[in-house]
Parts: C-alpha cells; structure tokens; sequence
C-alpha cells in the first residue's frame, strides 16, 4: 500500500490556486493550504484576496490554514527601507520561510507555492527562496514550473465571479500598476475660473 505525501502549498491568491492544487493531486499528493501575505496591502485588498480564496475553497474542498492578521507593520519592518530594488525577493523569502517554518511545525515534509504559477512573478527569484527557506527548517521545497497552469486559474475564477486582482499585492505593486493610467482620475466638466 503506497503512503500519501502531504505537502504545503503557500497560497498567494485564489486565481493562483486551482491549477497548481491540480497538478499536485495529480502527483497524488494530499495538499494543506497555507495562506501568509503580509505583503497585501491596503486593507480592503487584503481581505477581498482572503475572502477570495475562503469562496474558490467552497469548490475545491482543500484544508486550508489563514493567517488573517493585517501585516502592514511586519511587511514593512522586513523591507526595513529597501522599497525599490530587491524588494520582491525579500517578500518571497519572507512568505517562504513562514511557510516552511508551518510545514515543518506541523509534520509536513514538503512545501510549495502558488508564486509559481505566475507571469508577474520571477520565478528564478521564488525558487531561490523556497530551496534557502527549505534549508533553513529542513524541510523539501517542490520545485515545479506551474506557469503553463495560470490560464487555468484565471478562467475558473471568471467563471465563477471570483475576485481576480489587478496587482501582485503590495502597495508599491499598486502604484507600478496604474501610476500611469488616468484611469480613475476625475476629468472634471469645467464651469470654474
């Protein structure tokens, strides 16, 4: 009788989750979800990503664990200044690490995210971190190329009005994300000297 593997899969976001959570069973692992961002900001960002997940697990029906403590302070403190060159593999490395640190504290002998899933993240730099961050607890980091699954994601949360976010989340994200679009800006009608 073959043993189950149980593995850890960080999750960043719900559009992220469905391929990578598929490919994994497929590999006939039995997947824990472990949702840690405490670099999504602001708020109401914050919680419409976790309630986001909350409704793309009512269909797929997977353990999940959420940190649902607001990180401001703690994404902030651990960026300590470097707002603008390396401050994505300082977030991926801080993600990382909580969750090898989740996995190894509760019997796991794997992780692995759904950063790598993504377009907009650097892969390289979200490997580099998993595999340093498995080291540092002990733990395997399962490395595995889960972009060709992203469509997969996208599609399922807009066929089930899932909230899909426009910016990888932190506010420094955001303002690369539309500081250059009038998008929201008020036009104004005119009327006034």
């Amino acid at each position: 009788m073959a043993m189950t593997k149980k593995t850890v899969l960080h999750i960043c976001c719900a559009v992220c989750l469905p391929g990578p959570l598929r490919a994994l069973q497929e590999e006939g692992f039995e997947v824990t979800g472990y949702f840690f961002n405490p670099n999504i900001h602001p708020l109401l960002e914050f919680r419409k990503r976790i309630k986001a997940v909350k409704v793309m697990n009512e269909r797929l029906h997977i353990p999940i664990v959420y940190d649902e403590r607001y990180g401001l302070w703690e994404f902030l403190d651990d960026l300590d200044g470097n707002f603008r060159g390396g401050r994505c593999e300082l977030c991926y490395a801080h993600r990382l690490k909580r969750t090898a640190r989740f996995a190894k504290e509760n019997g796991f002998e794997s992780f692995t995210s759904t950063l790598l899933v993504s377009h907009e993240q650097d892969y390289e730099k979200v490997v580099s971190a998993g595999l340093e961050a498995a080291r540092g607890e002990g733990v395997d980091f399962l490395v595995r190329d889960f972009r060709r699954l992203a469509v997969e994601g996208k599609d399922y949360a807009k066929r089930n009005n899932i909230y899909r976010q426009q910016y990888c989340g932190c506010v420094f994200s955001e303002y690369e994300r539309y500081h250059n679009t009038g998008k929201e800006l008020y036009k104004g009608g005119g009327g006034g000297k």
